[in-house]
């Protein structure tokens, strides 16, 4: 970095820190002499006032009361049906688990099954677990992700 390029530098950081209200009697002469200096900085010292100016009195416009009232209908609803999903999904993982459980152990208790066999559906049942879980877990977290679904070419 050049030595002028570090003294813009300094010279918009100063005027940051004045329009803040930061500077200190030192920090303020330095400015002024940067100031004198470089004519274009009174420019950028003006422009950064008036936007200051604006931007402190800027408001946010009040919405209507009917905005807020489908705002917080929406809101209802989704948290409704996210709860209603959470219940929905719990109550299914418990029941599924239970009956793969169950399912096992009579699998395993068998002696009439030869142990090849019974190798054979614990290495399904497994299976079928692990393509669940993989295919759960693209749906809820990389399909939300995806930047580009809902383009068409």
């Amino acid at each position: 970095m050049s030595e002028m390029d570090i003294r813009k530098e300094r010279a918009l950081s100063l005027l940051m820190a004045e329009l803040d209200g930061e500077l200190g009697a030192r920090e303020r002469d330095e400015l002024q002499r940067l100031l004198a200096e470089y004519p274009a900085l009174r420019q950028e010292q003006h422009r950064l006032r008036r936007l200051k100016e604006v931007t402190e009195t800027m408001a946010f416009k009040v919405p209507p009361e009917e905005v807020w009232k489908d705002y917080w209908a929406s809101v209802y609803s989704r948290v409704e049906r996210g709860v209603g999903w959470i219940l929905l999904s719990l109550g299914a993982i418990v029941i599924v688990s239970y009956g793969i459980w169950t399912g096992v152990n009579e699998l395993l208790a068998d002696a009439t099954i030869p142990g090849y066999l019974k190798a054979g559906m614990l290495a399904v049942i497994v299976g079928v677990v692990v393509l669940l879980v993989s295919v759960l877990r693209e749906k809820l977290f990389v399909g939300r992700r995806q930047r580009y679904k809902d383009v068409e070419i």
